[in-house]
């Protein structure tokens, strides 16, 4: 078992390096990995099922490493030849994971979540049933956080609003069925405390200066430094109980705001939930992997 964990999170570690260059999108594989997993609850699959597209969430986005930083964190809109660019890191994804020996565990969801069921998704133009459930779940909370997030170039829509786009692109953009019970979720006000956070309990929080999120860890205190990943500004942390701020102290410390740390609180949780459904073994010299309840 302890192998097992070890290849897990050797993939969410990976992940997460990966966010850290995206400046803007602070916390969103977490989200993501907590929206697949209420959707795929909600929609009656398994505990093992759920647990898995929960895995298949956090590392959706593997192929952005791919992505040159000049289009990754562009404060404008893509131009088209970016968006090419983009639309590249499915296959980027896949050839990342093509060796490692859980890559089966996460594969569907890495490769076709921007698959669409009228068959003008990408990068194989995949429709309908031909798209694995994975994927068509990964899809939809993907586009759900990418419109309830704020950019350099446009704030995050209300909750309602992205439910309403979801529901008018039913069976096209999104599968008819499972986007359905994911607007139901919203009604039960079941997404509120992911929308707009980085993990559990931490509100995102953002440079005043120029924009990006910057990390802030459950286990930081009062007083704590923390660091714009883009103009390097620091920050003093604030907390009083459940209240979270951050004050400036006017400082820029470069060294300091390129040190990437992996959240290891939250890989632990993460890897608590689906490494009980994840055998290792050795077989003639390569690595193979079973789910097992």
């Amino acid at each position: 078992m302890k192998q097992s964990r070890d290849l897990l999170l050797s993939l969410y570690s990976l992940a997460m390096v990966v966010e850290a260059r995206d400046a803007y999108t602070g916390g969103h594989l977490w989200r993501v990995s907590r929206f697949s997993h209420l959707l795929a609850k909600t929609a009656g699959l398994s505990d093992k099922e759920s647990a898995l597209i929960a895995l298949g969430g956090f590392l959706h986005d593997l192929g952005k490493v791919g992505v040159p930083d000049a289009i990754l964190n562009k404060r404008d809109k893509l131009t088209d030849e970016e968006y090419a660019v983009i639309k590249n890191h499915p296959q980027i994804g896949a050839d990342l994971l093509t060796n490692h020996p859980l890559a089966n565990l996460a594969m569907d969801a890495v490769f076709m979540h921007h698959e669409t069921p009228d068959g003008k998704g990408y990068p194989q133009g995949l429709s309908k049933e031909a798209i694995p459930t994975v994927a068509k779940i990964v899809g939809i909370t993907d586009a759900f956080d990418a419109m309830t997030s704020s950019r350099p170039y446009r704030q995050g829509m209300p909750i309602t609003r992205a439910m309403q786009i979801i529901g008018e692109n039913l069976g096209t953009q999104f599968d008819a069925d499972l986007g359905r019970v994911f607007i139901q979720l919203a009604e039960t006000d079941a997404l509120t405390h992911i929308v707009g956070h980085s993990e559990p309990g931490i509100p995102l929080q953002s440079c005043n200066m120029c924009g990006p999120i910057i990390p802030v860890r459950r286990r930081s205190k009062q007083g704590d430094a923390v660091y714009c990943p883009s103009c390097t500004s620091e920050y003093s942390v604030n907390r009083t109980g459940s209240e979270l701020s951050l004050t400036p102290t006017g400082k820029q410390v470069r060294a300091a705001a390129l040190k990437h740390e992996v959240d290891i609180d939250l890989i632990g949780e993460l890897l608590s939930e689906v490494s009980p459904y994840v055998f290792i073994e050795q077989r003639t010299g390569n690595w193979l992997s079973r789910m097992f309840s």
